[in-house]
């Protein structure tokens, strides 16, 4: 007979399987949009709630570019935001969020303030200036009308509901480490924490454009390959039997030009509040570094968003739920990632994934 201070039996950890997608949008309650400019080698991406949602921020990287994430902190009044914006262009791309805040006030979507409307439309940008596009827009940048359009896409009936991946939106110019890098995405449904709980619905999205590298030196292998689910990361994800650990290494690339940045929301449908959102974004920036290496640094202007749709009760053990959500939402993104990259395809002089390793 047992007695109580004796440690529990371990059990099997449950495996997870992703939603119908695999992408974020299976979080109900979400759309996403995403548009690019061909000429410039740049875009954006839209997620639009359906209804408004509490979001949350943790920013990590040494050179952020963002837009009205202070109001995100717990300690400030707003409590939901109207829509979100990941965008290429650096500072140049903050204008992204103005055509979707101008979208939506024509629609009076947004938070009241007497007769009027004000939509709270965070964003944040990553630097893709010379990735050998045509930046020489003069006095007319094309980001504002980039995220009007976006937004348009994803308030479309059945556009809103599919998420492109690789090169499309703010990831179309993206590059990590030697490769191109692109837009990833991922899912995850998660049993309730109790018998009486309704399972919850995780996703994950990122605008992946690191300075650090997703691969294994040289070879095809992700960092991510252990939460990869399926063959999402192709066949070559998983390191040959016998490589060998890595261990402490160097840069295995050249440097690239100064200022990067991988972008990422993650969502879930759980009823969370501001502050317990923002300790899923915490949590969720390890998928980060599970993924890219290295990660945060000096030139990256690293931001994982969390939002919650507010569709299903945190349930009898609120805390423990709160642990699994960020725990999913870190796996999810770390696999989005590695997707991102994988996905991508060969864009002037950088090579996409399944070029450099043979898979097309």
């Amino acid at each position: 007979m047992s007695s109580p201070s004796m440690p529990r039996a371990a059990t099997a950890p449950q495996a997870l399987a992703p939603a119908g997608t695999n992408t974020i949008v299976d979080v109900p309650g979400l759309r996403v949009g995403q548009v690019h400019d061909a000429r410039v080698w740049s875009g954006v991406t839209v997620l639009v709630p359906d209804a408004p949602a509490v979001a949350a921020v943790d920013q990590r990287g040494g050179g952020p570019g963002t837009r009205e994430t202070d109001l995100l902190d717990p300690v400030n009044t707003v409590e939901r935001i109207h829509a979100l914006v990941l965008s290429g262009g650096s500072a140049f791309g903050l204008e992204a969020a103005a055509g979707v805040t101008a979208w939506l006030a024509e629609r009076r979507i947004g938070f009241p303030v007497g007769d009027a409307v004000v939509p709270i439309v965070p964003s944040a940008i990553l630097f893709d200036l010379l990735n050998g596009g045509d930046k020489a827009w003069g006095d007319d940048p094309p980001y504002r009308a980039l995220g009007r359009a976006a937004v348009e896409a994803a308030a479309a009936t059945d556009d809103g509901r599919t998420v492109r991946l690789g090169n499309a939106g703010a990831g179309y110019g993206a590059t990590s480490g030697g490769l191109k890098g692109g837009v990833g995405s991922a899912s995850l449904i998660v049993p309730g924490t109790t018998a009486d709980d309704a399972p919850f619905t995780v996703g994950a999205l990122a605008a992946v454009n690191s300075m650090g590298s997703a691969t294994m030196g040289e070879t095809p292998a992700f960092w991510a390959w252990p939460w990869a689910v399926g063959d999402e990361l192709g066949p070559r994800a998983r390191p040959a039997e016998d490589w060998p650990a890595p261990g402490p290494t160097d840069f295995a690339f050249d440097l690239p030009a100064r200022s990067n940045t991988t972008l990422a929301v993650v969502a879930t449908d759980l009823a969370l509040t501001k502050a317990q959102a923002g300790r899923v974004a915490i949590m969720a920036q390890d998928g980060l570094a599970r993924a890219l290496r290295p990660v945060h640094s000096p030139l990256d202007g690293d931001t994982v968003f969390a939002v919650a749709t507010e569709h299903v009760a945190l349930g009898a053990d609120p805390l423990r739920t709160l642990a699994r959500c960020g725990m999913a939402a870190a796996d999810c993104l770390a696999r989005a990632v590695a997707r991102g990259v994988y996905e991508a395809s060969t864009l002037g002089n950088w090579p996409g994934y399944r070029d450099r390793y043979g898979l097309r």
